[in-house]
């Protein structure tokens, strides 16, 4: 081989060390490091890769020790889950009650609005943010298209959905938990 031949040589990944790299990204997926596109982004290129440093890219940014490495990134994982879950729970219990109305009262007002049944005086809270109504024997709490959201347990309400005693519910910045009148 002449020398222009040697640089221009490049050894192709074994099968063997596409499966490693492969192996990695479905470790960084799981484990919420890649969002799904960038996983799938990522194995097209592990599985086309035409060199040792197309291998490398794909792993960018992932830790590529041994089992003993990813174990303890999963072990670490777990243990920050566990204390959020924990300030989450103390949180939780922390936060001011909002009793839900008597059952002849078929419907809960709440915004900055003077004249709503729930008026809340703060700035992240629309003028006519949202409403509590009684159907079916069920509460049901509306999002009237506020500007920073009504959400119940974390999550955003687009439009409306069911409570209950318990839940968490969130206009703006303002939380509360639902309680029985």
């Amino acid at each position: 081989m002449t020398s222009a031949e040697i640089r221009t040589h490049v050894v192709r990944p074994s099968d063997a060390e596409r499966e490693r790299v492969l192996a990695v990204l479905r470790e960084g997926a799981g484990s919420g490091r890649l969002s799904h596109d960038t996983f799938l982004g990522r194995m097209d290129v592990a599985l086309n890769a035409r060199s040792r440093t197309e291998l490398d890219e794909a792993l960018a940014g992932l830790p590529t020790g041994g089992r003993a490495t990813r174990a303890l990134l999963r072990t670490a994982g777990r243990v920050s889950g566990f204390w959020m879950r924990m300030r989450q729970a103390w949180r939780a219990e922390r936060l001011p009650g909002l009793s839900l109305p008597q059952a002849g009262t078929g419907l809960l007002t709440i915004g900055r609005r003077p004249g709503s049944g729930l008026r809340l005086n703060d700035s992240s809270v629309s003028r006519t943010h949202a409403e509590l109504r009684r159907e079916d024997g069920d509460w049901v709490l509306y999002d009237l298209g506020s500007t920073n959201g009504t959400h119940v347990n974390g999550r955003r309400v687009a439009g409306s959905t069911r409570v209950r005693p318990g839940d968490q519910v969130r206009f703006g910045r303002l939380e509360f938990r639902l309680a029985t009148g």
